[in-house]
C-alpha cells in the first residue's frame, strides 16, 4: 500500500546527534538507552487496532514477560494526520518510544535525524529482509527503522473479457500478454481500454525502468545523479509508451487514486496495480456492471525482459525516535512485533512478510501465490537526501503525462525530468 511523503517535516529545528545513540550488545538491537525503562509508548496507524490488536498484545506480553512492571501505553492514528501529529511531539522532550511509518516516508526523517540507529543483525529474519524494504529503512549505511509488512503489485483482467477472445488462462510472458491485450483491443474497439493504465502513475512506469535495467537515480561517490535519460531507461520508459499508446484509452492526465473505481465501471479489461484493487473494484459499491464478483483474476506481471517485472513494495516501519528515552526497550518491542511469530500473525491476516524467508512459504498456497511471486522482484525509490523534494514536485508525474499525452517526446521529458531531480536530489 503506498503512503506519501510528508509534504512538510516539521523537524528541521532538531539540534540532536544520532552519534550518541549509536548501537550496543544488548539483544534487542538498540542502544542501551532506556534499558531499564518503566514505560513504553509505541504510536501505531489504525490498521493495527483494527485489523490485528491480538499480534500488539502478543507483543506487550512478550515485552512484559522479559520486564515484569513494565508499562505500555498504545497511540493509535490515522494516515492523514499521523505525521502532523508526531512533527509537533518530536519537538518537545515528550517523543513516544515507537512510531509506525509508511515506508516512503521514512527517507525525510532519515535525513533529519529524527529516528536511533538500530543494529539490524541483532533482530529476527533481518539478514532476509526483501530488498525493497530494507532499502526504506537503510541510509547512509546506517538502519533507522524494522520493516512491518509489505503490500505489492500484480496484474489483474476480467476472465469474462478474455475468454470472449478464446483467452482461458493468465498471461506467462509478455509477449502472452501483449496478443491477449491485442485480441481484447480489436474485439472491443477504440472506447474500450484493454489495458486502463493512468499515465501518472509512477508506480507502474519505474517498473518497466528498473526492468529494462535503468533507474531513477543512482549513487556515485556519495552524491546522486538523476539518469532516467540512460539508454536502459528510455528503453523502459518507451516499452510502458507503447502499453499507453495502444491499450489506454482514458484520460490520460488522470494518476492512479481512483483506478479501483475506473475499473468497476467496466470500461477496461486489465489494470496493473495493488494487490487489493481487484476486490476493491468488485465490492458491489464499485462495481456498475454487476458481473465483476468472482470474474476478476492476479496474476503475476510479466515484463519485456523476459522476467517478471519488478515492482515497488509499498507498506509500513517501525523505528525509534532518537529522543525516545526508552530505546532498548523500544527496539525489544518491536522485534517481538515484527519477528517470527508477528510475521506469521501479519501473513494470516493476507499482509505480505518482511523478509524472502517467510514470502516463500506463501507460495505454497494458490491463495496468496501471486502476491508473494510478483513481490520476489523489487524495488524502492533512490534513498537520497532530497528525494522528498523530488516527490513533492511531482516530477515522474509531469514528465509521464507529458509522454504520455504526446506533449513531449520520451528523450525530451527524461532529460528534462533529470534536470529536475538533479537540481535537489543531493539537498538536505
Amino acid at each position: 500500500m503506498k503512503r506519501k511523503l510528508a509534504a512538510a517535516i516539521g523537524i528541521a529545528g532538531m539540534m540532536v546527534s544520532i552519534a550518541a545513540c549509536g548501537s550496543s550488545d544488548n539483544k534487542s538491537g538498540g542502544s542501551d538507552k532506556g534499558a531499564d525503562a518503566k514505560a513504553l509508548t509505541v504510536w501505531l496507524t489504525v490498521d493495527a487496532q483494527n485489523n490485528w490488536p491480538e499480534l500488539v498484545k502478543a507483543a506487550d506480553a512478550a515485552v512484559q514477560k522479559a520486564h515484569p512492571g513494565v508499562k505500555i501505553n498504545h497511540e493509535y492514528y490515522g494516515w492523514p494526520d499521523k505525521n502532523t501529529k508526531l512533527d509537533a511531539v518530536l519537538a518537545t522532550d515528550k517523543a513516544p518510544d515507537v512510531v509506525e511509518m509508511g515506508n516512503t516516508e521514512m527517507l525525510g526523517y532519515m535525513v533529519k535525524g529524527a529516528f536511533a540507529p538500530i543494529d539490524a543483525s541483532k533482530l529476527d529474519n533481518s539478514a532476509a529482509w526483501l530488498d525493497g524494504l530494507k532499502a526504506s529503512v537503510t541510509y547512509d549505511g546506517k538502519t533507522y527503522g524494522v520493516p512491518y509488512y509489505a503490500g505489492g503489485r500484480v496484474g489483474n483482467w476480467r476472465k469474462d473479457v478474455a475468454a470472449s477472445v478464446g483467452v482461458k488462462t493468465p498471461p506467462k510472458t509478455y509477449t502472452e500478454l501483449i496478443s491477449d491485450l491485442d485480441k481484447i483491443q480489436k474485439k472491443e474497439g477504440s472506447k474500450f481500454s484493454a489495458w486502463y493504465q493512468p499515465t501518472r502513475d509512477w508506480y507502474a512506469a519505474m517498473s518497466f525502468v528498473y526492468d529494462a535495467g535503468g533507474s531513477i537515480a543512482k549513487e556515485d561517490g556519495g552524491q546522486w545523479k538523476a539518469s532516467l535519460s540512460s539508454p536502459e531507461s528510455i528503453k523502459g520508459l518507451n516499452d510502458w509508451k507503447t502499453i499507453v499508446d495502444k491499450y489506454m484509452h482514458g484520460d490520460k492526465t488522470k494518476d492512479e487514486s481512483d483506478r479501483y473505481i475506473v475499473y468497476g465501471q467496466g470500461k477496461s479489461a486489465m489494470i496493473f496495480g495493488a494487490a487489493w484493487e481487484g476486490a476493491t473494484s468488485e465490492d458491489p459499491k464499485n462495481d456498475k456492471t454487476g458481473k465483476l464478483k468472482g470474474n476478476l483474476e492476479n496474476f503475476v506481471m510479466p515484463g519485456p525482459s523476459g522476467k517478471n517485472l519488478p515492482v515497488f513494495l509499498g507498506g509500513s516501519d517501525l523505528a525509534v525516535p532518537v529522543k525516545s528515552k526508552a530505546q532498548a526497550l523500544a527496539a525489544e518491542w518491536i522485534n517481538a512485533f515484527t519477528g517470527s511469530a508477528g510475521q506469521k500473525g501479519l501473513m494470516a491476516k493476507g499482509n505480505l512478510p518482511n523478509n524472502k524467508t517467510d514470502l516463500a512459504t506463501l507460495k505454497n498456497d494458490p491463495a496468496t501465490v501471486v502476491p508473494a511471486t510478483a513481490a520476489e522482484s523489487n524495488w524502492f525509490v533512490p534513498m537520497a537526501p532530497g528525494w522528498g523534494q523530488v516527490e513533492k514536485a511531482q516530477v515522474l508525474q509531469t514528465m509521464l503525462q507529458n509522454i504520455g499525452t504526446g506533449k513531449k517526446s520520451v528523450e525530451a521529458a527524461a532529460k528534462d525530468a533529470d534536470a529536475a531531480i538533479d537540481k535537489v536530489i543531493n539537498t538536505k
